[in-house]
């Protein structure tokens, strides 16, 4: 099984979780879809202990984490600043390659359909960081020369025990985000005359409407088992977890491909909208 040591789907997200390197980290993600697809691997017993506390994944040296306010913003206009972008998408990309594996490791007990999803995800998600990492290398810079920060892995954390929040947070707000940004971050770099790495971002822009929609069939599964209303349910959720954090406008072709409802978008961009402090709204 390409070095993956057990045969348990969930130890084999654990472990690809756990690795620190980079390469290591890819190389199990692609092992575990392909054992997987080989019907090699079997899903964890429901009696089988539960997953543990994960205060970060496995981690190279590098990057530096840091507190978002302090990321420098540089301009597309210079290779330094393009670099700095590229490398942010790459540490997003290796981000979301741990988020899938954690879904896969934590989540216990649901249909076949969720575990191929998010292995589906997961490889997705290591094929983008190789993508993007050759695109920062061929830059003259590479994964971990600029500083990054934590804000994915610390909403995994926060929704560590809830699938409904999980899948309403991290896939329908924050991975959502990259459907949102991505089109102006193309035609910037279209501007400056980076076609490279605009190919490389269309590819990923086209792929993560999947990865959304995955968090959007399965936040409402969750809904179903626990008997609640899923518009309702994201907007209070969002609310709780984000504040004034969110932001608009919202790419709404891609979101709404990715599942979301038109009224569940309206009513988004009007929290978005809202003051701090403002009394709810919707």
């Amino acid at each position: 099984m390409s070095g993956l040591i057990p045969d348990q789907l969930q130890a084999c997200a654990l472990q690809g979780l756990q690795a620190c390197d980079p390469d290591e980290k890819i190389r199990l993600t692609q092992a575990l879809r392909r054992a997987w697809m080989a019907g090699q691997l079997h899903l964890a017993d429901l009696d089988a202990p539960a997953a543990e506390p994960m205060p970060a994944p496995g981690r190279p040296a590098l990057p530096r984490l840091v507190s978002p306010r302090t990321l420098a913003q540089r301009g597309l206009g210079t290779l330094q600043g393009r670099q700095a972008l590229v490398h942010a998408v790459a540490h997003i990309e290796l981000n979301a390659v741990d988020l899938a594996l954690d879904a896969l490791y934590r989540f216990r007990g649901m249909p076949p359909a969720f575990y191929q999803d998010w292995i589906d995800c997961a490889d997705d998600e290591a094929r983008h960081f190789v993508m993007v990492r050759q695109r920062l290398r061929a830059m003259g810079s590479d994964y971990g020369q600029f500083d990054a920060h934590n804000g994915l892995w610390e909403m995994a954390c926060r929704t560590a025990d809830s699938l409904l929040a999980r899948m309403a947070l991290v896939p329908r707000v924050l991975e959502a985000r990259g459907l949102d940004v991505t089109p102006g971050m193309i035609t910037r770099l279209q501007a400056v005359g980076d076609d490279d790495t605009v190919a490389v971002l269309e590819v990923i822009l086209r792929e993560e409407v999947a990865h959304v929609k995955a968090g959007t069939r399965w936040f409402r599964h969750a809904c179903d088992l626990e008997g609640r209303e899923p518009i309702e349910t994201f907007l209070g959720l969002v609310r709780q977890h984000m504040g004034t954090q969110l932001r608009g406008p919202f790419n709404r072709p891609a979101r709404v491909e990715a599942g979301f409802l038109e009224e569940e978008l309206d009513r988004l961009a009007k929290l978005a909208l809202e003051p701090p402090g403002a009394a709810p709204s919707v």
